[in-house]
């Protein structure tokens, strides 16, 4: 079975509204999810929401849909967020790392959308798949730190994964009812906001230039690995966890227009294409009402309008994350535990004016030469390397060295 779960599970079949666990509901993600349950409040129950730091936004959230549950970073961001609430509504609050485990686990939850930007979304993530839940993962980093951890889990607890990224996403609706018979798996990049600019001016590049992606509204961390080109090397490594594929069978096409959302080429030579406006509530969609379709009121793809799709190979001379993606995959699961965490870092510290725009792949490469690889076959250790590894890049960045 290519799936890194079941699709005929029983999770499907259960009558009635389906209960959500909405963890990230501040970020981008989470924000489009309840614009997509807004627009089907018949079909859906929201038991909980978790967001780390706006207290203001939460509140207002709950405020809105009164769920039982909420879940924030700590117990200062708790006492803030009570101080918000109308007094006639008393939720119970969940704090840190345990609280989101627990918020993830929810027996009232049908289904957890997983949202936590980074590696932060990797135990709660793992505590759906372990609880056997329906989980819509738009937490890439998860499946690059544990596919394997995931996949023996699923199959274990009859857990369901959906792939909530838009590439992914495609992929599964592109492959639905074919998979016995794909050869290829390909997923489509805008290019970034550098896709035609020249070496030396991507060397000068700065943190608002990099977050000015020209089709998609992000967030900060995955608009930078848009610019670097590191979220499609992210996105290779899903892929190949997610789908059971072979790391030279997943490739990359650049397409600006960001129309063509991935491709799959099966066995006589073939392609299936995903087709829709860049908005993320379509993949959203998908995956809370799988195998239903939602209604969300966006604007039709009209292709005459566009008139034309271009199409490009990705340049790693421009974008060299993209390799060292691949190279870690290549290398061991240790390495792209040590790739993940170290990115992070990189990121940060660009968007903190600390690392220069080509800083950020020199950091990624030289943590990565430094590493020998090790056995993640449990959770601990990879917590431990992703830590280890922070430490070294955070070294590295203190002392100049990239």
């Amino acid at each position: 079975m290519r799936y890194i779960s079941p699709l005929t599970s029983a999770l499907f079949e259960r009558p009635g509204p389906r209960s959500i666990s909405l963890l990230g509901s501040t970020g981008s993600i989470g924000v489009s999810a309840l614009r997509v349950l807004a627009k089907n409040p018949d079909a859906f129950t929201v038991v909980a929401l978790a967001g780390a730091r706006n207290m203001e936004l939460l509140a207002r959230q709950a405020i809105a849909l009164r769920p039982p549950y909420l879940g924030v970073l700590d117990a200062d961001k708790a006492a803030c967020l009570r101080l918000l609430l109308p007094s006639d509504y008393h939720p119970q609050t969940y704090t840190g790392a345990a609280g989101y485990e627990a918020l993830a686990s929810l027996p009232e939850a049908d289904l957890i959308l997983a949202a936590q930007v980074g590696a932060a979304g990797l135990i709660p993530a793992l505590a759906a798949a372990q609880a056997g839940k329906i989980i819509c993962l738009a937490n890439k980093e998860a499946l690059v730190l544990a596919g394997h951890l995931f996949r023996r889990i699923c199959h274990a607890t009859g857990a369901v994964i959906l792939p909530v990224d838009s590439e992914h996403n495609a992929l599964f609706q592109a492959m639905r009812g074919h998979d016995a018979h794909i050869e290829r798996l390909i997923l489509t990049a805008s290019g970034g906001p550098f896709r035609a600019k020249s070496l030396a001016e991507i060397e000068k590049a700065t943190p608002a230039q990099a977050l000015a992606h020209p089709n998609w509204s992000m967030g900060a961390k995955i608009s930078i690995d848009s610019a670097t080109m590191m979220n499609k090397g992210l996105e290779i490594i899903e892929a190949v966890h997610l789908y059971g594929m072979l790391p030279q069978t997943v490739d990359v096409l650049v397409h600006p227009q960001s129309i063509i959302h991935s491709l799959v080429e099966y066995s006589d030579g073939s392609q299936l294409a995903h087709l829709g406006v860049p908005d993320m509530e379509i993949p959203i969609a998908y995956c809370l009402g799988y195998p239903r379709r939602l209604h969300l009121g966006l604007p039709r793809l009209d292709l005459a309008s566009i008139a034309s799709l271009t199409f490009a190979s990705p340049d790693t001379e421009r974008f060299p994350c993209l390799a060292l993606a691949r190279q870690a995959l290549e290398a061991s699961p240790s390495h792209t535990v040590v790739l993940n965490a170290v990115n992070e870092i990189a990121v940060q510290a660009f968007l903190d004016h600390q690392l220069s725009f080509p800083g950020l792949a020199r950091l990624i490469a030289h943590v990565l030469d430094m590493h020998q690889t090790v056995s993640v076959e449990d959770v601990h250790a990879i917590l431990d390397l992703d830590a280890l590894a922070r430490c070294q890049a955070a070294h590295m960045i203190k002392e100049g060295q990239c």
